[in-house]
């Protein structure tokens, strides 16, 4: 059964970091393109940054470029995103989703249950 499971949300101070972690089964993270997307309250959906199967490059949207960092772990076949500096705008459930063929908000075949962030004084 392929499955993806988001952990690592909480509350955080503007200007605080959290790490989020997803752990894959049932198929191997290498071989798929693997982003994390968020949607906020009343908002779309959004790509937040991904990873290529086809050659494992990573690619962020403008907004968290320079605070976040995604990488991957193929021993644990597990991804990660290291949010710094995080921001109130940042505030959003957070999804990791896998795809064979391509990595965009409204296209992915597998998604996990989310994990919600709030950055908030």
């Amino acid at each position: 059964q392929l499955q993806l499971v988001e952990s690592g949300g909480g509350l955080v101070q503007p200007g605080g970091s959290l790490r989020l972690a997803c752990a894959a089964s049932g198929f191997t993270l290498d071989t798929v393109h693997i982003g994390w997307f968020r949607q906020a309250p009343g908002k779309e959906r959004e790509g937040v940054s991904c990873i290529s199967s086809t050659d494992g490059s990573i690619s962020y949207a403008d907004s968290v470029k320079g605070r976040f960092t995604m990488s991957r772990d193929n021993a644990k076949n597990t991804v990660y995103l290291e949010m710094n500096s995080l921001k109130p705008e940042d505030t959003a459930a957070y999804y990791c989703a896998a795809d064979a063929l391509l990595c965009h908000p409204f296209a992915m075949d597998y998604w996990g249950k989310g994990t919600l962030v709030t950055v908030s004084s």
